[in-house]
């Protein structure tokens, strides 16, 4: 008898729905017998800093990488937006799933939209992208770091420790949460980080017969559409000390358009940098090649002290 597939996952409520999802994902299109290994990373353990301050959103992949890496499991499922841009070697992307919303979500008991809060209201966030692009909107709320999982931020806001907090829509989505969103950002106005609202499942590289498998539940507009945010980010040096949002999306006459903002990394009442790209995506090497292009249109704009190598 076969053993059963082992994914490697975090034990937040939402990690665990992303990896029964792919679970039942392949239990139902390929048959296959597939069990959960549950585990804590160290980026769940550090909750009194910031993620930019003790390495990034890698610490949400790296534990899940390792058991990968001593065959203690053979895949991981990941929300996209927490995978580094560059994956260690010797790791890759098998698949990338259909993209849930997007959106930032504008979370509160008291108030509808961003617009209603009075000055000096207190907004919760995980995210120096999310921090910029409300700087930019209203500078004068007082905009104050949030750690934690889901359900903790939610209680942190249902305490009265914020007047709103800002999260992504497409967690809430998944918890059946959704009745918590007062009011959802657009693309437009807040723009999301790459690759927010997808899933993506990652292998060792040497597992060729698994790759193959699980690259038929890729979805091809969403795979191209996250292939140009992360050209961006890589391009740029992006992590979570960046201050960067990048998102992709297909026009209605089929192109992908590419919009770009960069907040200055330490003064948020530096304006925001923006770019946007269009273009005809066929396949991985043009997605790419559209993040480098609005790339290279953020950094023409870009003062010392804004790009990793500025300055």
């Amino acid at each position: 008898m076969t053993a059963p597939l082992l994914i490697a996952t975090r034990e937040s409520r939402l990690a665990l729905w992303q990896a029964r999802h792919v679970q039942a994902l392949l239990s139902r299109r390929f048959g296959l017998a597939v069990d959960l290994l549950g585990m804590t990373t160290r980026g769940d353990q550090i909750l009194d800093r910031s993620l930019s301050k003790v390495g990034g959103k890698g610490l949400f992949v790296k534990e899940l990488e390792t058991a990968l890496e001593e065959g203690r499991a053979q895949l991981a499922v990941h929300s996209l937006k927490d995978v580094p841009m560059t994956l260690p070697a010797g790791f890759v992307l098998a698949a990338v799933l259909e993209r849930e919303d997007p959106r930032d979500a504008f979370v509160s008991g008291r108030y509808g939209r961003l617009e209603e809060l009075p000055p000096g209201a207190r907004v919760g966030t995980s995210s120096l992208r999310r921090v910029a692009q409300l700087a930019a909107q209203r500078p004068d709320l007082v905009i104050e770091p949030l750690r934690g999982n889901l359900d903790t931020r939610l209680r942190k806001l249902d305490e009265g420790r914020f007047d709103a907090i800002v999260l992504a829509a497409a967690g809430l989505m998944r918890l059946e949460l959704e009745s918590r969103i007062r009011s959802r950002f657009s693309v437009q106005a807040m723009i999301p980080c790459a690759g927010q609202g997808a899933l993506g499942i990652e292998v060792r590289e040497e597992a060729a017969g698994l790759r193959a498998r699980l690259a038929e539940l890729t979805h091809r507009p969403t795979w191209l559409a996250v292939q140009a945010e992360r050209a961006v980010s890589r391009a740029l040096g992006g992590s979570c000390s960046m201050p960067l949002a990048a998102f992709a999306d297909w026009t209605p006459d089929g192109a992908l358009q590419l919009d770009v903002a960069l907040g200055h990394p330490e003064d948020t009442r530096q304006p925001l940098l923006r770019a946007r790209v269009q273009g005809r995506v066929a396949d991985d090497a043009a997605a790419v090649a559209l993040g480098d292009a609005a790339a290279r249109q953020v950094s023409e704009q870009a003062r010392p002290g804004y790009l990793p190598d500025a300055g």
